[in-house]
């Protein structure tokens, strides 16, 4: 029922601010035409394009329901939420005029859609604050709120109560706790385990939240038989929450459950596919946009030093795949080139590969690896099989890089984890990156990686040195 109440709550919201967008675009023809010019509307304004902005309303509220906009609102941030909601209706403008032109709107005002654009976008973030607003309003005056009992006195109970203090907007508030031990710094001592069903009989409250360490599972049972006869949600944390990613999946075998500590958001067949259809298209226009850049580089190499114009090297991929990698040439031909990093003040570069580097330039062939499957736009950086089977056995959980394609740019490289930098920290951001995968995410890697994360300012560090030097020694 919960779970009804909430679909029917979104599809809710869905439909206003559609209507939004629609009133929106009402509004700005009205500023173009009566307002400004001292005409009445167009017809083909009021008639011919009524029923492609309501097409385009509800196409656009799907867009932001697919980059989980419609998500309750204690689970984003205000900030997070209003930059993917201006960047994702500025993305529906741009297709929206697109279409207008290529159906041959010739008269279509181009100051009406730039209106259009920014009166949607304001009166969506004006929206979307003001119910946060109303929200926590409501919270404050205690409308709403989920009282809470804790069941458990350790280490797990203490973390969600400070997470509940953190985050007020949640809508939760603890009254008290059930445990074996009487801590001060957890609130309201309501009893033992032993008198849980006593307890739950004679405090009001909504749900329970199980915390229990794992030298007190045997009284998880009676919680949640108590739980139930009292009609009460129950929430569960698990003592060995540790060993989570930050998305588990659960999945049943007969009567067996299963936790999957490995499971991405790319492991959805439909996400998948739409990654890739974005990798396809993404990689064919950047390749004829980039064709004349590219061009000129090649040229560069060529004249730079004698040797082939792209470096080919064998790089690990998808599932543990090796495959080929394109760069322009950006050092005079060497023997190390497959088993030695290259460094910031590396001999071996050209002046004009160092060029190429700083800016990344040299990585445009690899558009070619992603529009033939081997790469993606977004992902974790692919490394030398030299250095996969020398990491896998001193950085814990490399390999998991390998469950998604790698990429041009990904979540480590945006921030400063490029080139001779620690192996460990791209790894933590690599993996961060595949468990929180999302479309959205994409978008925002490469907005950042055209806004600066081209410019290569890598910086060698003895420390880093020795301990790549050592790692290679093992």
């Amino acid at each position: 029922m919960l779970q009804r109440n909430r679909r029917i709550k979104v599809l809710l919201n869905m439909l206003l601010e559609a209507g939004i967008l629609f009133v929106s675009y009402r509004c700005s023809v009205f500023i173009r035409f009566p307002l400004m010019n001292g005409v009445p509307n167009p017809v083909n304004y009021s008639v011919s394009t009524s029923w492609l902005i309501v097409f385009y309303s509800l196409c656009t509220v799907a867009l932001f329901y697919l980059f989980h906009l419609y998500i309750p609102v204690h689970r984003l941030r205000l900030g997070r939420e209003l930059s993917k909601l201006v960047l994702l209706n500025l993305i529906a403008i741009v297709a929206l005029g697109s279409v207008l032109y290529l159906l041959r709107f010739g008269d279509f005002s181009r100051v009406t859609l730039g209106l259009f654009g920014i009166i949607s976008t304001a009166a969506l973030c004006v929206k979307r604050i003001i119910w946060r607003v109303i929200m926590r309003r409501r919270y404050q005056q205690g409308i709403g709120v989920q009282r809470v009992i804790l069941i458990g006195s350790g280490k797990l109970a203490e973390d969600y109560l400070t997470d509940i203090f953190e985050y007020p907007h949640y809508g939760r508030r603890v009254i008290g706790y059930v445990g074996n031990d009487v801590r001060a710094s957890l609130g309201t001592y309501l009893g033992s385990l032993d008198a849980i069903e006593e307890v739950l009989e004679s405090v009001a409250c909504e749900e329970i939240v199980v915390a229990l360490e794992a030298n007190e599972t045997d009284y998880i049972q009676d919680v949640l038989n108590t739980a139930g006869k009292e009609g009460l949600r129950v929430f569960m944390i698990p003592f060995y929450r540790r060993y989570f990613p930050g998305h588990p999946t659960i999945e049943t075998v007969g009567h067996s459950i299963l936790i999957d500590l490995r499971a991405t958001p790319l492991d959805n067949l439909a996400m998948a596919a739409l990654k890739r259809g974005a990798d396809i298209l993404g990689s064919a226009i950047l390749l004829l946009l980039l064709s004349p850049l590219m061009l000129a580089t090649a040229v560069g190499v060529k004249l730079g030093s004698p040797g082939p114009i792209f470096f080919r090297q064998c790089r690990v991929g998808l599932n543990k795949k090796e495959f080929v990698m394109l760069k322009f040439r950006s050092m005079r031909v060497n023997a190390e080139e497959n088993t030695a990093w290259s460094k910031s003040t590396d001999p071996r570069r050209t002046r004009f590969g160092s060029f190429i580097r700083k800016y990344s330039i040299d990585e445009l062939p690899q558009l070619i690896n992603v529009l033939k499957g081997d790469m993606s736009l977004v992902g974790p950086r692919p490394e030398l099989p030299y250095f996969v089977y020398q990491f896998k056995e001193s950085v814990p959980l490399y390999l998991v890089r390998q469950q998604v394609r790698p990429g041009m740019t990904g979540w480590a490289q945006v921030h400063g984890l490029r080139g001779d930098t620690s192996i460990e920290d791209r790894v933590k951001y690599d993996i961060w990156y595949i468990e929180n995968w999302s479309p959205w995410l994409d978008v925002k890697i490469l907005f950042q990686t055209l806004l600066g994360g081209f410019i290569n300012q890598e910086e060698t560090s003895a420390r880093q040195t020795d301990e790549q030097e050592a790692v290679l020694q093992k």
